[in-house]
C-alpha cells in the first residue's frame, strides 16, 4: 500500500512539473540563455541586461500578477557560448528547473533550433529576440520569436542596395551557419526578384578574419554594393579590408550590424554601412528615449534593436503569464498566441507559428555613430 501511495504521489508530482512552474516561496524565474562570453557576447548581455531591466520594473510596480497570488521575477543567465552542444546543455538545464516559467533566448537561428525542440518537448515557452531562420517557430507551438523570418529583413536590405543606393550587381557575402546560408540565399532571391544581378555570392568561416581575397573577388566582379550575411566579427573587419583595398563599394549589412563592437573594432572603415532594424535607438518618440535613457544610464551604452527586441520579450513573456491567471505552462503559451502588446520595438502579436511581424528603419552609421540613413 505504501509502495503503491508513493507511486501514486511520485506521478502527481510529475504531472505537476509537467504543466506549471512550481514558484516556491513566491518566485518565478526567467531564463536568458544566449552567449555571455565569446565573439557574440555582446548580443546575450545585452539579452541579459534587457531581460533584468524588465523584470526590475515589474517588481518595482508591485510584481508579476497571477491570478490572485503575486510574484517576484528572477532573472537566470545561461552561457550558451553560442555552441550547439553548450545549448543543448543550457536547455536541459532551464527545463529541469520547474521555477522558470520562460526562456529568453536564444541568440543565433542555428544554437535556437538545437535548443527548442527540448523546450518544446517540456512545455516551456521559448522565445528568441533574434532568431530569424523560416524554420524555427515550426519547430513546436511553444516556439515564438520576437523578430522577423530573414526573407523579410533581408529584402528591406535588397532595397537599401537597389532602391537607395543605385546598385545593378550586388555582390553578397554569407557565414557557413545556417543562418547566415539562409540569409544569403534570401538576399540572392530579392536581388533577383527586383530584376538585378548577383555579381558574385562567397561564403566564409564564422571566425575569418582576412579577408583580402574575397574583396579582390568582388571588385573583379564588379560589385557595386556588398551585402553581408553575418555578425559583427564578420562586418567589421570585412569593412576594413574592403578599405586596406582601397575598393570604394558600399556595405549593406543585417539587423545585427547595429552593434557598439561593430564600431568599435571597424573604427572609421564602419562608416557608411547600411543596416535595416526594427529599432532605432534615435526615435525621437519620448516613450523611446525614456527607455534609452535608462538603459544607457544602467549599462553604460544605448540598446541595440536585438537588445530591445529581448525587453519587449520578457514584457511579453510577463504579460502572458499574468493574462494566463496562471503558471500552468499549456496556459502560458496559449496566453502567448493573444498577446497585443506595445512595445518599445513597436507593436506586437504573434500568428499561429509564433512569427511576429515587424516594420524596419533604415540606417547607417556615421561619424562613429548611427543616425537614419542618408542617401545622396
Amino acid at each position: 500500500m505504501k509502495k503503491t501511495l508513493a507511486l501514486v504521489l511520485s506521478c502527481v508530482m510529475m504531472l505537476a512539473f509537467a504543466a506549471g512552474a512550481m514558484a516556491a516561496d513566491g518566485v518565478v524565474k526567467i531564463a536568458v540563455a544566449a552567449p555571455m562570453t565569446g565573439d557574440n557576447a555582446e548580443y546575450g548581455n545585452g539579452f541579459y541586461n534587457a531581460t533584468l531591466m524588465a523584470a526590475d520594473e515589474v517588481n518595482q510596480a508591485g510584481g508579476l500578477k497571477v491570478g490572485d497570488k503575486t510574484y517576484t521575477v528572477e532573472v537566470l543567465k545561461f552561457d550558451d557560448k553560442s555552441d550547439s552542444d553548450e545549448a543543448q546543455i543550457v536547455a536541459e538545464k532551464i527545463v529541469s528547473d520547474p521555477d522558470i516559467i520562460g526562456v529568453i533566448g536564444h541568440f543565433a537561428s542555428g544554437i535556437c533550433m538545437v535548443a527548442a525542440p527540448t523546450y518544446n518537448e517540456s512545455q516551456y515557452v521559448e522565445i528568441s529576440p533574434t532568431a530569424s531562420h523560416p524554420d524555427y517557430s515550426g519547430i513546436g507551438e511553444y516556439i515564438f520569436r520576437n523578430n522577423t523570418v530573414i526573407t523579410v529583413e533581408t529584402k528591406t536590405g535588397v532595397e537599401i542596395a537597389v532602391d537607395d543606393l543605385g546598385a545593378g550587381k550586388i555582390g553578397v557575402l554569407s557565414i557557413d551557419t545556417e543562418w547566415g546560408v539562409s540569409a544569403g540565399n534570401a538576399m540572392e532571391a530579392h536581388i533577383k526578384d527586383m530584376g538585378k544581378e548577383v555579381a558574385l555570392r562567397q561564403q566564409v568561416g564564422v571566425d575569418q578574419v582576412d579577408f583580402a581575397t574575397e574583396i579582390a573577388n568582388f571588385k573583379a566582379a564588379g560589385a557595386e554594393v556588398v551585402m553581408v550575411a553575418g555578425m559583427y566579427g564578420t562586418l567589421a573587419p570585412f569593412a576594413v579590408a574592403r578599405d586596406n583595398s582601397e575598393f570604394d563599394v558600399p556595405l549593406v549589412g543585417c539587423s545585427n550590424a547595429y552593434t557598439k563592437s561593430l564600431i568599435e573594432i571597424a573604427g572609421e572603415s564602419a562608416e557608411g554601412i547600411y543596416a535595416p532594424v526594427s529599432f532605432f535607438a534615435g526615435n525621437p518618440d519620448p516613450k523611446v528615449q525614456a527607455y534609452v535613457t535608462k538603459y544607457t544610464e544602467l549599462y553604460g551604452a544605448a540598446p541595440s534593436a536585438l537588445t530591445t527586441q529581448a525587453y519587449d520579450s520578457a514584457l511579453i513573456l510577463m504579460d502572458a503569464v499574468s493574462r494566463a491567471g496562471s503558471l500552468d505552462r499549456v496556459a502560458i503559451k496559449d496566453a502567448m498566441f493573444t498577446t497585443a502588446f506595445e512595445g518599445i520595438s513597436g507593436f506586437t502579436t504573434f500568428d499561429e507559428i509564433g512569427d511576429a511581424q515587424k516594420v524596419f528603419t533604415k540606417i547607417m552609421a556615421k561619424d562613429g555613430d548611427f543616425v537614419v540613413a542618408e542617401f545622396d
